[in-house]
């Protein structure tokens, strides 16, 4: 299950700055002082702490999960805890429970949010009704603006109450935190069933024995955390600085690494007139050139990087000129596109693709990294192509075509059933050869549809095969026409 979410509750909270003045012998102000935000350590003991009235707001559908979390999943149980009375309990439903299928959400201040300048982490004890791992646990979301989400990754939680620390990278900056908890929990490890899994005691403490060592950006293989990212890219496209992690020392000695949102680091451009980054880790692209995107820890390099190759203003794609009548679109700025479920179906084990889209000037174009195939779905419904006769691509490969491409779309009817794999599906293959491709500019790749039944297609595929490295590439107006 992708742990990542749409979040239908993004209340900002205005908060009253109350002044503290004095005046002296001469009618001078003196310095001007905030207030100060409760530094309350407690987020839930027998009942949640001065959390307010509202404060659970589950994970709702997004376009990789269009079922979203369970709402129901958490509650408090006065039958089992660790210390007290009472414990939170979090029922992850089966993967096919239609009210939800994982568990998540996050726990929020209801008022006013903490100061927590005094701790250095997040700790509770936890166990689970069997051997699980859960997938996300952390702080610092709020929804609005989420700017110091901190997260511990696949948890392994046993059936004895084990205590669990997740710490703070740099408490300084957490001034006024309404985020006091978040999590995600899916079935991945127990073959689609589900499970209940309970957390006590959890609060903020000062331990004093967490060492904070070494961040990284960009990160794609922890045995090298320094394999720069290079990132083909225009003017006006802005990148994402990702995959960040700090590790830390902690008290029985052992390292553990925990992803931070980019607000915890400090980043620099090698050259600023090709590519600018903010404080959010935003690079904006402004020149044709190379720029590389680097960033500090507290004070210490972080490993890992961000190239930028900017080859200067983007070139959109042909705009299409069918009748809007004649067309089925799946991606397009052109035409009305048809349900999909998602873009980039998240398929393990193997798939390594993943997305970097982006827009210029109002025109929306999919951008495809680390390729080796990946499938767009119609699964909510399956879509008609019945009456139409051919399928069409535009295709962008920056850079260079690699020698050895070859490369495969394929077309997948799920039969009268509608499901995946259900027995009665078909499938049409396209094969694009290097010779119909070229370096840094669009190709139009189109074919005649000759599946029999196409009343029920669910997939498009697209794979590198024969050994092909295609690495990158963009792609835009997907349509099936007649």
């Amino acid at each position: 299950m992708k742990n990542r979410k749409i979040n239908y509750f993004r209340n900002t909270l205005l908060l009253g700055l109350v002044l503290i003045t004095s005046v002296n012998c001469d009618g001078d102000m003196s310095d001007e002082t905030l207030a100060t935000y409760p530094k309350t350590a407690e987020i839930f003991t027998d009942t949640p702490v001065g959390m307010g009235t509202n404060f659970y707001f589950p994970y709702g559908p997004d376009a990789n999960n269009p079922v979203g979390s369970k709402f129901s999943a958490w509650s408090v149980d006065t039958d089992v805890s660790y210390k007290g009375n009472a414990s939170m309990r979090f029922d992850v439903p089966n993967s096919n429970d239609p009210q939800g299928n994982y568990a998540g959400g996050i726990l929020r201040v209801d008022g006013a949010g903490r100061n927590l300048t005094d701790f250095d982490a997040l700790t509770f004890w936890a166990k689970a009704s069997q051997g699980v791992t859960i997938g996300e646990i952390g702080f610092g979301e709020d929804f609005y603006p989420d700017k110091y989400i901190t997260t511990m990754r696949n948890i392994s939680l046993g059936t004895a109450w084990t205590k669990y620390i997740i710490p703070i990278p740099n408490a300084s900056k957490l001034l006024q935190e309404k985020g006091m908890f978040r999590y995600s929990a899916g079935t991945q490890g127990t073959n689609g069933a589900g499970y209940t899994f309970w957390i006590d005691e959890l609060k903020f403490e000062k331990l004093g024995t967490i060492l904070p060592l070494q961040a990284s950006i960009m990160l794609v293989n922890d045995s090298d955390p320094d394999i720069p990212v290079i990132r083909s890219t225009f003017v006006g496209v802005t990148s994402l600085v990702s995959n960040l992690r700090a590790k830390f020392n902690m008290p029985n000695g052992s390292n553990q690494s925990v992803s931070i949102s980019p607000a915890f680091l400090n980043f620099t451009s090698s050259n600023p007139s090709v590519a600018t980054v903010n404080d959010a880790g935003v690079v904006t692209p402004i020149a044709a050139g190379t720029a590389t995107i680097t960033a500090t820890f507290n004070g210490q390099q972080a490993t890992g990087s961000l190239v930028i190759n900017c080859s200067g203003a983007f070139v959109s794609a042909p705009v299409p000129t069918r009748n809007s009548a004649n067309v089925l679109s799946v991606f397009s700025d052109t035409y009305t596109n048809v349900p999909v479920t998602y873009y980039n179906g998240f398929w393990t084990p193997g798939s390594s693709t993943g997305s970097a889209d982006f827009s210029v000037n109002g025109n929306n174009v999919l951008n495809y990294t680390t390729f080796n195939y990946v499938g767009i779905a119609f699964a909510n419904p399956t879509l008609n192509a019945t009456a139409m006769t051919h399928v069409h691509f535009n295709l962008y490969i920056p850079n260079s075509v690699p020698s050895n491409f070859d490369f495969l779309i394929s077309i997948e009817d799920w039969g009268p059933n509608q499901i995946d794999n259900g027995g009665d599906d078909t499938r049409q293959q396209i094969f694009v050869r290097r010779s119909q491709v070229q370096p840094n500019g669009w190709v139009t790749i189109e074919a005649p549809l000759t599946l029999a039944n196409r009343n029920n297609i669910g997939l498009i595929i697209m794979e590198n095969i024969n050994g092909s490295s295609l690495s990158n590439f963009y792609m835009d107006n997907i349509y099936f026409y007649r």
